[in-house]
């Protein structure tokens, strides 16, 4: 049974398909997060993300990564082996890192979304798949210098918290610091947006526009996150343990963000505990297979109450405009994973001499008698790791920022990124018209043309009497959970016709006080209905009066009625107008 979790096994394959599945989740969590009209830019770049790090991993990155040490174990030797021996190579070990690589590209488009050039972005993608990932992942998981014992323990990584998420987190910020922020998310003392941190005095929030997507990229990432945390494991029993404390750790941090934020904003903020969710799976990455149930509760506890703190102080403090909260999410919690590992290793996963089996470490972490030598060799991997991120992403970000840009020009990304970047005009173009337009097409898919017609010879037109009747229209804005009890009213007094439109907005109380992600929104647009109708025979003020019967509650919010006077009504069927055309034919 143990022979499917060798490096060559069908477990450790299918870990790897999981993980490559986790660019579906980064998507939606990224596209539902941000404005529609970025979305399909979004979603491009994730796309691109694969399948241009496919390409140079394939070239170069993959020696690095995996070829024989040089330099004393900094970097491997890039060679032909998968042309020359493509029947022997090791093609787990390839597509296995080879996905992990485009897991560390890809978190980076959240937190520069909505303004980045998207040919800057894939030039980015080439950069860190071929170089700036290979390198380091090379010192842990290519047997590079920090697979040695340091003061007889060993660097623990198991899944990546330093390696993919640290890295991917400290590029997004520095990525985000040098692009600057979305226009408008920062204003300055008189109120006027700027995009200088140091003159940014207000922080505006900019909701995402489909939480629901957003939510299932959480799911998809969380179910993917088992392969991404598990592919490694050695056997049955360390894959279960490995899948429990991954459990606990994410279900503590999303509970602790949940609990967190409706604290502080007295009411639970749901796109925070999303990335509670998040925080809670980067964290336990990389001790998943070296802690114990216990510390696998405080590394989300903590994680749960780090992000929610971290992109607050990011935004409103830092001012770094992270729309998805990538910084906080990977970034920081993939620090706090990393440390966390010299503090609650239970010595469940020792190292062992793989040729006696012989205990070469019971990796201990202080908390459980280890002292601070595992802390200090995780605190030395930490600074090292970071430092050559630091160095590869201001070199790489500044070369870009001075020769083809990062930014996208004001216009476009006021307009949106789809349209410019992609001759997009909507990703969501047609979505809700689709079943008519589908049902206007004859059977070869091409759209009927219409004879032509007179109205006037076909049906004349019908006048109104001499004696002119007066037309009224009562235009009413309500709550969408009273529109059934209004529809009932309007009925009863003989309202023979209503158009119903779903409308967004608010009155002079701004909607409600509302926190999105920490920050006060400052026009919050509520879902209302807006019902029109246009009487003459049925008093106003009965069409009033039956109106605020059925939306009082005597709260804020129960509705508006404007009345407007009506110049003529023309039914176009039979060329009625004026009071003829408002009544049932049945009727008369």
């Amino acid at each position: 049974m143990d022979g499917i979790f060798t490096s060559t096994g069908v477990w450790f394959l299918i870990g790897a398909i999981l993980v490559w599945f986790m660019q579906a989740g980064f998507a939606m969590v990224e596209t539902g997060f941000t404005r529609a009209k970025n979305a399909g830019n979004i979603i491009m770049k994730n796309l691109m993300d694969f399948c241009l790090g496919t390409v140079v991993f394939v070239l170069l990155g993959a020696g690095l990564l995996m070829g024989e040490d040089a330099l004393a174990g900094l970097v491997g030797i890039p060679n032909l082996d998968f042309i020359t021996n493509f029947e022997t190579y090791d093609w787990s070990n390839f597509f296995f890192n080879l996905v992990f690589c485009a897991t560390t590209a890809t978190i980076v488009s959240g937190a520069m979304a909505e303004r980045t050039k998207f040919l800057s972005y894939c030039i980015y993608s080439l950069v860190i798949s071929a170089v700036v990932y290979p390198i380091e992942a090379h010192w842990v998981w290519g047997g590079g210098w920090l697979t040695n014992a340091f003061a007889g323990v060993y660097y623990v990584d198991f899944a990546g918290s330093s390696l993919i998420h640290m890295v991917g987190g400290i590029s997004s910020f520095i990525g985000a610091l040098i692009l600057g922020p979305r226009w408008g998310k920062y204003l300055d003392k008189d109120g006027k947006p700027t995009l200088e941190r140091r003159k940014a005095v207000h922080v505006r929030a900019i909701p995402g526009h489909n939480l629901t997507i957003g939510a299932l990229g959480v799911f998809i990432l969380w179910f993917c996150w088992y392969g991404f945390n598990g592919a490694a494991a050695s056997n049955m029993t360390q894959l279960a343990q490995i899948l429990v404390t991954t459990t606990v750790a994410t279900a503590t941090a999303t509970c602790a963000t949940m609990i967190f934020t409706w604290i502080k904003n007295k009411k639970p903020d749901v796109s925070m505990t999303l990335n509670g969710s998040l925080a809670g799976l980067v964290a336990i990455t990389a001790g998943c297979a070296n802690v114990d149930i216990v510390g696998a509760f405080f590394i989300g506890l903590v994680a749960g109450i780090l992000v929610d703190v971290a992109v607050e102080v990011i935004d409103k403090k830092l001012h770094v405009d992270d729309p998805v909260g990538a910084i906080a999410v990977h970034g920081m919690n993939g620090l706090w994973g990393t440390i966390a590992v010299g503090l609650f290793s239970s010595g469940v996963n020792p190292v062992l001499d793989p040729e006696t089996g012989e205990v070469l470490s019971e990796q201990l972490g202080l908390f459980y008698g280890g002292g601070f030598n595992m802390l200090g060799v995780q605190l030395m991997g930490i600074v090292c790791i970071a430092a050559w991120t630091i160095v590869c992403m201001i070199i790489l970000f500044q070369i870009l920022k001075h020769t083809c840009g990062i930014r996208a020009k004001k216009i476009e990304e006021i307009e949106g990124l789809d349209k410019h970047e992609h001759g997009l005009p909507s990703a969501y173009a047609d979505f809700l018209p689709a079943p008519l337009a589908a049902e206007m097409l004859d059977p070869e898919g091409i759209a009927p043309v219409a004879e032509e017609a007179d109205a006037e010879a076909a049906v004349p037109a019908i006048r109104q009497s001499e004696e002119k009747v007066k037309l009224t229209k009562v235009v009413i804005l309500t709550k969408q959970s009273k529109f059934d009890d209004l529809k009932k009213a309007l009925n009863e007094i003989g309202v023979t016709g209503i158009t119903v439109t779903q409308v967004l907005g608010c009155g002079v109380q701004k909607g409600a006080s509302e926190f999105y992600r920490g920050v006060k929104v400052d026009m919050d647009l509520l879902q209302k209905v807006k019902v029109e109708v246009v009487v003459s025979k049925v008093p106003v003020a009965e069409v009033i009066a039956a109106a605020r019967k059925a939306l009082y509650t005597g709260h804020i919010g129960d509705g508006k009625i404007f009345v407007y006077d009506v110049e003529d009504v023309v039914r176009v069927r039979t060329g009625e107008s004026g009071y003829d055309a408002l009544q049932d034919e049945e009727a008369r």
